[in-house]
This record gives C-alpha cells, structure tokens and sequence, in this order.
C-alpha cells in the first residue's frame, strides 16, 4: 500500500476517532454514555498542557535553550484571539453564517482565531527571541522570564481586553479542536526534529561553539525554533480561553512556566511522548492526590512535590530520557536485501564479494 494512501487511512482514522471522543465527552453523551464534567475537564486541561510541553520541549529539549516565557506566549495569543471572538466574530458569524450554514461558520471564525493568536504570539516570540536568544544558560533563562513578566503587565493595563478586572470569553472549545491541534502540534514538532532543521537544533544543544565552527547559523535557528514554540503556545492559549471563557492575567504567571518546564523535566527533554507522558502526569497527579483520605488531602501538594523530588532523585534524566515509545515494534519484519544473503560455500555476501576489474576482464577475453 502507498505511503501517502496509509498516511489517509490513519488521518481519516484520528479524525473520526476524535469526532467519537468529542460526543462521548459532551454533555448529552454518545449512545446514552458520556464522561463526567469533572473528567472532561482534566482531560481538556490535559490535552492543552500537551501542546504546550511539546511545544516548549522543541527549545527546551531538542535546542538546548533554557526558556521560562512560555506562559507570556500563551497568554498573547489567549489575549489576542479573545480580542477578536468577542468584538467582530458575531457579526463574522452572521455574516458568514447566510451562506455557508451556521455550524461551518461558527468553525470558521474559531479556525481564525486560532490562527490569529498563534501568528500574534510568533511575533512576540520573534521579538522576543532575536535579541533573548544571543545569551545562553541562566541569562536566557531570566531574560525571557522578565519579558513574560512584561507581557503579563501590559496586558493587565490595557481594559480594553478586561484589565485586572478578567475578560469574559465565548466558549468555543471541545475535545475535537483540543485533540485536533494536539495531533497537529506532534506531527510538526516530529517532522521538525526528524529533519535537517532537527539535526542542526540537535548539534546545537549538544556542542553550540562546534556547530558555530561546522556553519551553522545557530542563531538563526535558535530563533526560528522559538518562533515556531511561542506560535503553538500561542495555539494552546487560545484553547485555553475559549474553553474556561474567563481570561485572568493570574492565570499566565510564571509559575506556569515552571508548570510546563517539570512536565518536560518529568517525562524527558529531548523525548515528544515523554512529554505528552508529563503533561498527562502533571495534570492529573493534583486531582488524584484530592481523593486521599481524611486529613490527608489537606498535604496533597506537599506529597505532590514529594513524588516530584523523589522521581527526580531517581530518574533525573526523566522517565523517558530522550527514548521515545512507539509503535514501531508492530511492523513487519523487512526481507533481507538481496546483497546481504550468503552465497556460496564461503558464505559470502553478494555487497560484499570482489568483483573483477575491466583489466581482468579483458585478459580473460583475450586468453579465449
């Protein structure tokens, strides 16, 4: 079967998948079954925090660049997309809604936020990123946290988008966009670090002065790689407030940062589904720890950094380290080339036997 043909089927396969999980986590349930709104809610909270780990394992992980901004991202393009749903997007949707229906409308104007929210926050994070990513270690560490810090405050002054007071937001969000761009945010970061741009990234984070010396641009690519992490947090952002509806500038502090960076540190930087694997730890392990026992639920958070100290003093590359988990252990075994096979007595491989040179052949022809 074609590669791009089994490319389809398990596209198509991911899509009705997703269409499933989204009415069985609605509220009227699929066939009469249905999730909990407790539930539904750490998985979407889940699936958000996904995209951003992956998103900032890309610099983090893959880059070698110790970033703690990324709740500023998030909160630009949160911001931004929210700007635009709550003052055009009804009228957008009238509008639109006359000629290609209202549900395909309403789609629409949802894509185009999303879209909006992660261009915004690329911006930032070229703005941000060209002069931020010339430091290194610690430096680049405090520089991107003073300018989350900075788009924080700035949005908390403008009442335009709520101020200190919150913005209210339509509900857009459901698990079918949620699990939609956490594919997409995969798929691209895969086919980043799998490609020349992911082996440069990778040189970088491994020698940054070797890689100088072999050319590569490593400024240029340290900052493309941020641009392309802020706009998928940008993305998650923009999820994120469409699905809570309130906007809260508390809700970007920087202990959100350090929120995403365990879930990297958890799972393994340098790993995507060691990342997903944190994401998915870091948001249920809170809610589970409510349901101990007695008294005991009051010290969750204690036996909540319990746990963390503990994993780390035992796994301080991260669960998964740089492995990654798949399935690739389901494929078929490849037939052996041809070339490979012994042949003969000696038990010597096609590749590998000499083969006669023109001069030879040509005293054979002539001794005939």
């Amino acid at each position: 079967m074609p590669v791009l043909v089994k490319r389809l089927l398990a596209a198509l396969v991911i899509v009705l998948l997703l269409i499933a999980l989204n009415a069985y986590m609605s509220e009227a349930g699929l066939f009469g079954f249905g999730v909990p709104p407790y539930y539904a809610r750490v998985i979407m909270l889940a699936g958000i925090n996904i995209i951003l780990a992956v998103s900032l394992n890309l610099i983090t992980g893959f880059t070698g660049q110790f970033s703690i901004g990324h709740a500023g991202f998030m909160a630009v393009g949160a911001y931004s997309s929210a700007y635009l749903t709550v003052y055009y997007a009804q009228a957008w949707e009238r509008s639109l809604g006359a000629i290609v229906g209202g549900s395909l409308a309403h789609a629409l104007i949802f894509l185009l936020a999303i879209l909006v929210g992660a261009i915004v926050a690329a911006v930032a994070g070229l703005i941000v990123g060209i002069p931020s990513l010339r430091l290194r270690g610690d430096y680049l560490a405090i520089v991107t946290l003073g300018f989350a810090e900075i788009i924080r405050i700035v949005i908390l002054n403008i009442d335009k988008v709520g101020g200190a007071t919150g913005f209210t937001v339509p509900a857009y969000t459901n698990f079918l966009w949620v699990g939609t761009f956490v594919v997409i945010t995969i798929v691209i970061v895969y086919n980043i670090v799998h490609s020349d741009i992911g082996r440069a990234l990778v040189s970088i984070r491994e020698d940054e002065l070797a890689a100088e010396a072999m050319g590569i641009n490593t400024t240029h690519y340290k900052v493309l790689a941020f641009v392309i992490s802020s706009a998928l947090a940008g993305m998650a952002g923009v999820l994120f407030g469409h699905y809570t509806s309130f906007l809260s500038t508390n809700d970007f502090q920087f202990i959100r940062s350090f929120e995403i960076i365990i879930m990297i540190v958890l799972g393994g930087m340098g790993s995507l589904t060691g990342s997903v694997f944190g994401a998915i730890v870091i948001t249920i392990m809170p809610e589970l720890l409510r349901q101990l026992p007695g008294d005991l639920s009051r010290y969750r958070l204690v036996v909540y950094s319990a746990l963390l100290i503990l994993i780390m003093l035992t796994r301080p590359q991260g669960i998964l380290g740089t492995r990654e988990f798949g399935l690739s252990w389901l494929k078929r075994a490849r037939r052996r080339p041809e070339g490979d096979k012994p042949v003969g007595t000696g038990g010597v491989p096609i590749a590998e036997q000499e083969s006669p040179s023109a001069i030879d052949r040509a005293k054979e022809a002539k001794n005939q």
